[in-house]
């Protein structure tokens, strides 16, 4: 029979996923189907579960990456760690959650990174940062959050200033700003603060340039899109589900 995977989020008419996965299991032979299973609210997971008695695994995205953690049977250390799940395998009826997003985004990172990016600003406080987050502390990289919104221990971003750029030379977006959605739409920030110095990532990958990479680029500084960090961890994602 047919195994069955997928990616659960809401809405899902920006995944890859499908596509990379349908398209690796016809090259490999594999007799699998990957869907997109959007739905609207995380309560329905369960039943999502056993309306599809074949999933095998599942990726998660926006917005559901912490809030399906109740309804895993497990998580494994790294995920508990980072608080965070996007990737779930399904075996016997039981459901683990990893978080391959860590894998993807420091393998990605390559040698990007110079002496100089020693201080970062995390754009965004979603499960994404999460990974983000844990993979700076892991490389001894200080970083700030930045929300749009005023809260405890964070930044917002009238919180950034052009002096503050001249010391945080490593900046991360995770958030959906500027997706192929809403092109014209990046995160606020004193972009002519910012020069070659500075590491700029998008962990979008669609398109590939955003205005928020254009608007870096264009200042001189190093960029780079999400679609590695992407590749990566779902090659990873990919490794888990097929463990013995």
């Amino acid at each position: 029979m047919q195994d069955h995977y997928g990616i659960i989020g809401y809405p899902l008419n920006h995944s890859f996923s499908p596509a990379f996965f349908n398209k690796k299991f016809e090259a490999e032979g594999i007799n699998a189907l990957y869907t997109a299973l959007p739905i609207p609210d995380i309560a329905l997971f369960p039943q999502l579960l056993i309306d599809n008695p074949r999933l095998k695994g599942l990726n998660v995205t926006i917005p559901y990456k912490q809030s399906v953690i109740p309804y895993l049977d497990e998580l494994n250390d790294e995920a508990e760690k980072v608080g965070a799940v996007n990737c779930i395998a399904v075996r016997d009826g039981k459901t683990k959650g990893y978080n391959t997003d860590v894998i993807g985004f420091e393998r990605s990172l390559g040698p990007l990174l110079q002496p100089q990016h020693a201080y970062a600003l995390i754009l965004g406080t979603g499960g994404a940062s999460k990974a983000v987050a844990y993979v700076l502390k892991q490389k001894g990289i200080a970083y700030k959050l930045v929300s749009r919104t005023a809260k405890a221990g964070m930044l917002t971003y009238a919180d950034v200033t052009p002096a503050m750029l001249s010391k945080y030379k490593f900046i991360i977006n995770t958030t959906p700003l500027g997706m192929f959605v809403d092109l014209a739409a990046c995160p606020a920030l004193p972009y002519e603060a910012l020069g070659s110095e500075h590491l700029v990532y998008d962990l979008v990958y669609n398109p590939a340039e955003t205005r928020f990479l254009a608007l870096a680029k264009a200042q001189g500084a190093v960029i780079k899109n999400g679609l590695d960090m992407l590749h990566l961890q779902a090659r990873a994602g990919w490794e888990i589900w097929n463990r013995p």
